[in-house]
Formats: structure tokens, sequence, C-alpha cells
């Protein structure tokens, strides 16, 4: 829906710009009509640039089509230079999931580079606030000082309208920020995605709260006009889920931006989906005003220093109309120089990194990945190698009665920010030696472990939240997110698409529960550990790292863990301990199996199944989705040790952000002498080892009688004749479907409810009829058929 005027009260006729006219036309009046007044020259408007970069996360050195922070700073410097009223502008997470140059030395070269380079203003981020709110303000933000702060000195103006300190709600930072260029005030709002609770350790940002960003902005943006901005400027950190300008309108989160953000804004900078676009929507309420300037840009520059956004306006000084706008993205790499400022900053930190990370920590035998879609693209929906590894890391860390004495550890996939795969010998191979700094940028955060009781039913539901909700039960941008588990744990789901409600959430403007939505919701069926069955009544050592401990990425039954106790154990450090514990004299191997598997019965399925009858069902998630991935071409399917057949699995890989690949249709026959009970059919794969169990019902049932009757033997062709069912067992009566047959042909059905059912026969011809009742069976008994009885018509 583009049409905004029903939401929002047009703010034109009092900005800034409109009140400058009016002021001049007044003084005219004044002098009154007989005053000759000598035609001035036209005043040139006044250019403006406005430069953005978001999502740079530390790129500080170049590689391939990123540009390094010293092109980055030359880019600036020479624009900067051609047209000297320029502002350089973030949309925010500029430091945060780094690389190793920058994030072993906490991102002080990042920031260096960037008080280089001349960045004045910046939306908060979601990763500004990896190490919390303190972090930010007190040693982010803070001046530097080489004994108390030595790390810290943005000299940039973080800016967030919608962060409030909780309980007084004043800004938890400046919620905006202006600059001037003689008559040109150039205003500037910040925001931060509504997703921050998930995204960051909620134990971090326990004192703000997150406010709607399209309310917060429209009341910020105001108050800049208020303050006589001629230019309005919006720097969001949230984004288009595609580069589709035709579409990025059109409905969600992102639309309800671009939609609804007051016209007091002329531009909307964006971030974190690390998209890059260019484009462009109309405001009606600028056409209604008959401005020069109809449509508003709405730009992103991507990732990683890559490209900057680079936007041109042309103010009137003496009304501050927009009088013309042009916006393109610009390549970096290979088109600007290096600042030679920033070189330095780079070669110091390169330097130093080289020598933190070059310490061996043992040897790999193969590639740890994480999932990955058809693409290539990460896929945080699937289950990964390196994933489980961490966990198990993890759990094994904290396994001490001191720690915890961890039985289980979950590790979240936005936590691993690259794959291990250690240092290429030249040809490829395996094994290869895997350095400090190769461990460190799987692990960036430096999250501590935090141990915790959970019951077994508290773990399923944990499980059951990998299918995202957010507080408000609205779908997240990542609907789906896959535990890394550690060693010895294993469960089975099954998942159906259903609709969904959402709550309102009342700090943005849309009503999100007048729409229901659907999407796929998971159930847990069955949980072990170490193969035996977990008990949802029962306690259990749960190891996550700080971030999932509070209920970070949606995971809110982790914050409700009995006994917690941070054990002050660093991510990267248990990683560092491992592997010389188990990789200082022989490779460390790669685990292919699967500890999450889909096992779907059609619906509806038998609660039993009887000896020789036939038990079907699919399977899915049973591969890991890289090339380096070993793969099962096959499940084997086993009961008491005995093979019931082999199916083939279909280990295509496609685009779908779920842990649906690596699929097979199972069909086996029990054997004839299963014994009645409980029993297991053992999945197999050969090739990764992965095992699942599937339990099973064996029912042997009770032999059925089944007698039918009809009320005339003898009868005129125009006679009524219905026909009386018995159905019996030895445990008592029957129910269930029957059939009657006339020889060999079906001429009526009928339920049998307490072992009996009447049902009235269609005309039959002239003739002896041999009539009988087929009874099909049901889960307790099995089919029969009664004795024929013959009726003569005549």
């Amino acid at each position: 829906m583009r049409s905004r005027s029903d939401e929002l009260p047009s703010r034109s006729i009092r900005s800034a710009r409109w009140r400058r006219l009016g002021v001049v036309a007044a003084t005219i009046a004044a002098l009154g009509a007989s005053v000759l007044v000598a035609p001035a020259a036209q005043a040139e408007p006044t250019k403006i640039q406005i430069l953005a970069t978001n999502d740079f996360h530390g790129r500080i050195l170049a590689d391939g089509t990123q540009a390094g922070a010293a092109v980055l700073s030359g880019a600036v410097k020479q624009l900067r230079g051609e047209t000297p009223n320029t502002v350089f502008a973030a949309a925010g997470d500029l430091i945060g999931a780094s690389t190793f140059e920058s994030f072993i030395q906490s991102d002080k070269p990042t920031i260096d580079a960037l008080n280089e380079a001349g960045l004045e203003v910046s939306a908060v981020g979601n990763h500004e606030l990896d190490q919390g709110y303190d972090d930010l303000v007190n040693r982010v933000m803070a001046p530097y000082d080489a004994t108390t702060n030595p790390y810290g000195g943005a000299q940039w103006q973080y800016i967030a309208a919608n962060l409030k300190l909780t309980g007084t709600q004043d800004p938890a930072v400046p919620p905006t920020w202006i600059k001037e260029f003689g008559d040109v005030k150039v205003g500037f709002v910040g925001a931060v995605t509504e997703e921050l609770p998930s995204l960051v350790s909620p134990g971090g940002i326990t004192e703000i709260d997150v406010a709607g960003i399209v309310q917060s902005v429209n009341t910020e943006a105001a108050a800049l006009v208020d303050q006589g901005a001629d230019l309005v400027v919006m720097l969001v950190h949230e984004g288009a889920p595609s580069t589709d300008c035709a579409t990025m309108d059109d409905s969600g989160k992102w639309a309800d931006i671009v939609n609804n953000v007051s016209p007091d804004v002329d531009a909307i900078v964006s971030g974190h989906t690390h998209l890059a676009y260019d484009c462009s929507f109309p405001v009606d309420e600028w056409a209604t005003e008959g401005r020069a300037i109809t449509e508003r840009p709405v730009v992103s520059a991507g990732q990683y220093g890559t490209n900057l956004n680079q936007l041109i306006f042309e103010v009137d000084g003496a009304t501050g109309a927009v009088t013309s706008s042009s916006h393109k993205i610009l390549a970096l790499a290979g088109n600007y120089p290096a600042d030679p400022a920033v070189t330095p900053i780079v070669t110091k930190a390169a330097a130093e990194a080289d020598v933190l990370g070059a310490v061996p920590l043992g040897e790999v035998a193969g590639a740890f990945n994480r999932a990955r879609l058809s693409s290539g693209a990460e896929n945080r929906g699937g289950e990964s190698t390196l994933g489980n590894k961490v966990a198990e890391v993890q759990r094994w860390a904290t396994s001490a009665p001191e720690s915890g004495g961890a039985q289980i550890a979950f590790m979240n996939p936005g936590g691993l920010r690259q794959d291990m795969v250690g240092t290429d010998p030249g040809d490829g191979s395996y094994p290869r030696t895997l350095t400090y700094k190769q461990a460190a940028v799987v692990q960036p955060f430096a999250n501590t472990l935090v141990n915790l009781q959970l019951t077994g039913a508290q773990i399923k539901t944990v499980l059951e939240q990998q299918w995202q909700r957010d507080t408000f039960n609205s779908l997240p941008t990542r609907p789906f997110l896959r535990l890394g588990v550690s060693d010895g744990f294993e469960y089975t789901y099954t998942q159906k698409i259903v609709t969904e409600q959402a709550a309102d959430n009342p700090s943005t403007p849309a009503d999100e529960s007048a729409t229901p939505y659907q999407a796929p919701e998971g159930t847990i069926t069955g949980m072990w550990l170490n193969g035996e069955p977990i008990d949802e009544a029962a306690i259990y050592s749960v190891t996550v790292n700080s971030f999932l401990s509070t209920g970070g990425d949606n995971f809110r039954e982790l914050a409700n863990g009995a006994n917690k106790r941070d054990t002050g154990k660093i991510d990267l450090a248990a990683m560092v301990d491992y592997m010389d514990e188990f990789a200082s004299t022989a490779p460390l191997p790669v685990d292919y199996s699967q500890h999450a598997v889909e096992v779907t019965f059609p619906d509806p399925a038998p609660t039993a199944y009887e000896p020789s009858g036939t038990v079907a069902f699919g399977v899915k998630s049973w591969a890991m989705s890289t090339a380096a991935d070993v793969k099962d071409t096959e499940i084997s399917v086993s009961l008491g040790g005995q093979v019931l057949g082999t199916f083939p699995v279909d280990n295509t890989i496609g685009t779908a952000v779920y842990d649906d690949y690596g699929t097979a249709a199972i069909s086996v026959a029990l054997p004839a002498d299963v014994p009645s009970g409980a029993a297991e059919l053992v999945l197999t794969g050969a090739a990764t080892g992965t095992e699942v169990t599937v339990p099973i019902t064996v029912f042997e049932k009770e032999k059925s009688y089944t007698i039918g009757f009809p009320s005339k033997l003898l009868a005129r062709q125009s006679a009524t004749i219905q026909y009386t069912v018995v159905v019996a067992s030895a445990a008592g009566a029957g129910s269930g479907e029957v059939t009657v047959f006339d020889g060999a042909t079906a001429i009526a059905t009928t339920t049998v409810t307490n072992g009996t059912a009447k049902v009235t026969l269609p005309p039959l011809g002239k003739g002896v009829h041999r009539l009988w009742a087929s009874f099909a069976g049901n889960d307790q008994l099995k089919p029969s058929d009664s004795p024929k009885i013959p009726v003569l018509i005549w």
C-alpha cells in the first residue's frame, strides 16, 4: 500500500523550508507594494553529498571486491574533495562479526580507520551491541584513553531513535544528529532493527527497550524539521529482503518502513540484510505539494566495504526546498586510491594479527563446514559438521563437576561466522594444520559458556523453538535456525504447515494481528542421549553460550533454565583446549552423522502394526549439505539385527532455508514372527554413521467372527430385505466397516457399532442370491467374513 495520507499528518506546510519561504513573502509585503525591488541574481542551490556505507564488519583488509579500509577512506576523501559539502554516514554494523585482524584487537583498527576516513554519523546496528549496551556507550562511543579506554574512541555519533532506556524511556543514545552547510541544515535520524532482542544477548541489553522503527523515526524527523532541518536522512539498520525495487514495498516489515515513514524524511539509507540496492519510491504528499522531487531514495551499499551509496541533493538556501536529487552505487575496489593515512593502521593490525593468529593448534582430518544452500549461500537452517563439533567442544569444556557436569550442549548457527578448514598445503588435501586465527574467526564474539539445568520437557521446547517465532508470535526474518548438538544426543521430529496469528506489536503502526500467516511448525517425536530415551521429567545438565543462555535467537526457553552458572570459559579458549587434547597427536576427525532427522508417517498412520504388516514413512534431513561432506547413498532398515531392506537417499540440495535435504521413502514388511509389544526399527547410514531409532508398536490382533443374515430367505422381487451383521471376538463386540456381497459383487456397506448393524439391501433380481458380509477389521480385530446364505427371489 503506497498511500500514507490516512495514517500520517503532513508536516510539510510547517517545515523549515516552507516557513522560510513564508518569511520572505511576508517581508516583501511589509515593505509595501509601492516599493520597487531591484531583481536579485538567482542564488546557486547548495549541493549536498551523502556518502554511506553499512555492514562493514571490520573488513579492514582488501579481499577481491571488498575494497578494505584504506580504499574506503581514499574514496570518501576523494569524493569529499570534489564536493566539500559532504557527510560520510553509515547504517550500522561497522564493528562486530569482524575479520580476525580487527576483532582480535576488539575492533580498534576498524574504529581508527573509520575515524581517519571521516565517518561522522551512524545508526546503531545489532552487532554494535554484541558485547552489550554498556560496551557500546562506555568503550566504543567513549573517548580514547591509552590507560582507561585503549580499545574505544569512535569519533562519529551513533544514533537510534527507537532505543530507549528501560523505565524512563529516555533516549539510550542520541536519536538524531545535525550538520550545517551555510544556510542549509542536514538532519539524520537513526534506528535499529526491531529484532534486536533476538539478535544479541538479552542479558547485555537489559537497560534498554526497542521501540517501533516507524513511529520513533517519524517523531524524531518532525523534531528535526522543527529545529530547522532542510534535508532529513534516515539511517536504519534494517533492510530489504531482496534487491528487487519493484516488489520491495509490497508487504512485510521492510515495506512498512518504506511506505509509512513520514514525508519529513527525504532519503532512507539502510543495511542489515547485506544487499546492495538503489531504489526510489513515490511520496504522495510531495506530489500534492508540487515539489520538484516526488520520489524518495531507498538505498543500501551491500556489505564489507564493497560499495558506497552516493546521494546528491541540491537545496535552495533561501527556501530550504530540495530542487534536485540523484543517487547511485559506487563500486570501490579498483576505482579509488588507498588512503596513505589508513594504510599503516591496516598494516599494523594485520602484522599483530599474524603473530597472534599463526600459532598452530593441531590438525583437522577434514573440513568442518557450515550448512549451505544450492547457491552456495550459508543456510542457518541446516545441520552442519561445524555446528555439531562446536557444541561438542562446549559440552566437553564444561563436563567437569565444577563446571556443571554438562551432558548436552547446543550451538546457535549465527555464532559460526566462518568454516573451520585449516591451512591448504597447496593441493587441497587433508589433514591440515589449524591455526589460532582459523579457529578464532569461527567464533568471533567471545561468548562465555553457561551451564544450566533443563528438564527433558524443556529440552523438547528448546528444539521446537528452532521453528522461529518472535515474542509477538510473528515470523522472524530467518524462520528456522538449526542448533548444533553435542555427541551422543539425537532426536527425530515431524513438521507441518500451520496457520499462525501474531499478536499486535504496540510499538509499530501496523496491526500484525490483522493478517494470519502460514509457516512450518515442528514437533519433536523422540530424543535420545547416548542411546537412552530422554525422560521429559528428568533433569539434564546443558551448556550453551552466554548469548543463548538469556534467550537469544528466540530460544526463550533457555532463559528459564535452573541453576545457571557462567563458567567464565570463553568459547574460543574451549576450542583451543579441545584441539590440544584431541588433535595434537592425531588429526581431529569429522563426524558426518546426522543428529536431527525428520521421520514422517502418512496421515492417518496406524497406531500399531501386525506381524507381516508393512511399515511406511518418509525421511528427511539425512544429509549434510556441502560438497566436502560425506553422504549416504542408501539407508538400511533393521529390526532386532535383521535387515528388512535398503532404500536410496536423494541428496539433492535446494534453496529452502530448512533442513529438508537427504530424503528417502521407507517401506518395510515386518517379520511374521515379530512378537507383540514395543519394537524399534533402526535406520543406519553406513558412510556417515548416522543411526536413527524409529519406535513402533507391534500388535497381534484378535480373531474376529462375522455373522450375516437376511430378514427373508424367500421373497417376492418387490419385497424389502434387511441384512443384519454381527461382529464379535473373544474380547467382546466388534466395531468397524462391513461390506455386504451378492456373490462377488458388493451391494451395500454399513458400520458395525457395539457388535451389530442393519442395512437395507437394494432390489434383487429374480433367482438365487448368495449373500455374505465382510468385516474389514480394526486396530484390535482381524478381518473376517460371514458364511454365504442363499436367498431366493421370485
